[in-house]
């Protein structure tokens, strides 16, 4: 059984039911304005996708493009729901494409036909995974069939300076004045964090729970209220996307995990937000200094990456 995730269930989706998503999360009404660039910003994907998702909406009846005052919503379109039969098997081909990228056995620019040949999967499966991790920001489509990454390999030193960066900036964010905790976010989070608390470990879970772990501290910035801590912790959870979803940690580490987070959500829900950053910035310098187990297809443990939070 999958892991429930509303963001993972969300990339799932097409890029058209994930703006009318948004569009219900943003509480937006028939004659308001849709801007292509706050759009593709929020949802990770370059302004291209968003574009001709926009023009399937406006061939449905939902969107209109005005002249001189780009696309008014008429009417909120409906949000499909995320085919929860085939999930599993998505994550674990995903997450046998994190293992090989991390190890060097995939380069920077692959082609489906490569792929193919290397998981023994059909064209359709592979370009479904594909176009799925280009929703991530994780690749790039090229001429042809071919597929460029845009992690840029996670590498050690990078990974240091990321925890570095996210002790300053994610303990500030919970001390921004304007920050304000939403009830209805903190309940969602509690609930997905105790599943993975209950529920059995397999192969497709490192996907559920990266995609859960990078929305609990996405979800934080923004409710900081300020535009350049969100930036930031989007563009990190891009860049470690493929390191976290190659798990190597084992459930004990995930389960203390969601034990912190627990934990600096009750003091940011008992108003305590000084402990809260207190409890983070430990979090995070804890989780900097744990290093992937050694292992004979691995590099050296001093050289392998730190644990995913």
């Amino acid at each position: 059984m999958s892991m429930p995730n509303e963001s993972v269930g969300r990339s799932r989706l097409a890029l058209r039911d994930r703006i009318a998503q948004w569009i219900r999360d943003e509480a937006l009404a028939a004659g308001d304005r849709l801007n292509e660039q706050k759009l593709a910003e929020s949802l990770g994907v370059s302004r291209t996708p968003i574009r001709a998702a926009l023009d399937q909406l406006e061939a449905q009846g939902f969107v209109e493009r005005r002249r001189n005052k780009g696309v008014a919503l008429l009417s909120a379109p409906p949000v499909a729901q995320a085919d929860e039969t085939a999930p599993a098997d998505e994550d674990q081909l995903l997450t046998r494409i994190a293992h090989d990228r991390q190890r060097g056995a995939l380069a920077d620019e692959v082609s489906e036909r490569d792929l193919m040949q290397t998981y023994g999967e059909t064209r359709a499966t592979i370009k479904q995974a594909l176009v799925r991790l280009a929703d991530l920001g994780i690749v790039e489509r090229r001429l042809g069939y071919r597929w460029k990454f845009q992690d840029a390999m996670w590498h050690r030193e990078a990974r240091i300076e990321g925890y570095r960066f996210r002790m300053v900036i994610e303990p500030a964010a919970i001390l921004e004045p304007s920050f304000q905790l939403s009830p209805e976010w903190a309940a969602h989070m509690r609930i997905q964090h105790s599943a993975f608390l209950t529920q059995p470990w397999t192969e497709a879970s490192p996907v559920a729970f990266f995609e859960t772990n990078a929305a609990f501290h996405e979800g934080l910035a923004m409710a900081s209220g300020n535009r350049f801590f969100v930036d930031a912790i989007r563009r990190l959870n891009r860049m470690r996307r493929l390191s976290n979803y190659d798990w190597k940690h084992g459930r004990e580490r995930v389960e203390v995990s969601c034990h912190e987070h627990l934990g600096i959500l009750a003091a940011l829900e008992s108003g305590n937000r000084d402990g809260a950053a207190d409890l983070m910035r430990r979090h995070l310098d804890v989780a900097s200094r744990l290093r992937r187990p050694a292992a004979s297809e691995a590099a050296p443990a001093e050289e392998a990456p730190p644990a995913g939070t």
